[in-house]
């Protein structure tokens, strides 16, 4: 499916460097549709575990997925995730879910059906898409391409934060090693590995508030588009 790239705004980046919120309020301020596609690969996770399904057979995880009746719709300014009519939005945010993940990532079969999703919701309009291939495979042509990066002590912390906002304690050091696994796990894998596009702008946020990404994307945005 070709998707117009004019209409489309590509942030990628590693575990924890703010994707989701800044990609949400970037889209809020463009008046653009937000696409969190990480939640897709989370919620496909968590229907695998569900049902139970054995998550290191590619075959059953392949098949499961395609079947995933997933429905994500803007609530409030929330973004909600259901699977199966069931809220799964704090659900699929879990420490479980968030290790078995790269199962699904590494998945040829479940990237094939879920790409083809995603590039169905940004041909319904103008559109914030955050992941990490985003700019790679996704949407290869679009005009604007962000690469959000912090370091590894940065992503941590934070990462840790929304995770006691939710109730869950975790200890630095181990969510830290967690972390950097996934990072070489994403960046190694064979199939749509994380890498910065060569046409991707690189955005440090190391050090930088929220809202100040948000308006340097959003600069980023306006003189691209």
């Amino acid at each position: 499916m070709h998707v117009e790239p004019t209409q489309i705004v590509a942030i990628d980046g590693p575990a924890g460097a703010g994707k989701s919120s800044v990609a949400r309020k970037v889209a809020e301020r463009l008046g653009f549709r937000f696409l969190d596609t990480g939640a897709m690969y989370r919620a496909a996770t968590w229907w695998a575990m569900h049902r139970g399904v054995d998550l290191a057979d590619p075959d059953a995880v392949a098949a499961i997925t395609n079947e995933l009746p997933l429905e994500m719709r803007e609530e409030n300014g929330v973004l909600r995730v259901f699977v199966d009519g069931e809220d799964v939005t704090q659900a699929i945010r879990s420490p479980e879910v968030t290790r078995q993940i790269y199962r699904i990532d590494e998945n040829a079969r479940v990237r094939e059906h879920l790409v083809k999703l995603q590039r169905e919701y940004a041909a319904r309009g103008p559109t914030v898409a955050e992941g990490r291939d985003m700019g790679t495979v996704v949407f290869p042509h679009a005009k604007c391409k962000i690469y959000l990066g912090a370091s590894l002590d940065e992503r941590t912390r934070r990462r840790q934060r929304e995770m006691a906002e939710k109730g869950l304690e975790t200890e630095f050091e181990q969510l830290r090693e967690e972390i950097r696994i996934r990072d070489e796990r994403t960046m190694t894998r064979a199939v749509a590995p994380l890498r910065r596009a060569p046409d991707a702008i690189l955005v440090d946020t190391t050090g930088m508030s929220v809202a100040e990404v948000v308006a340097t994307i959003v600069e980023l945005a306006r003189a691209k588009l």
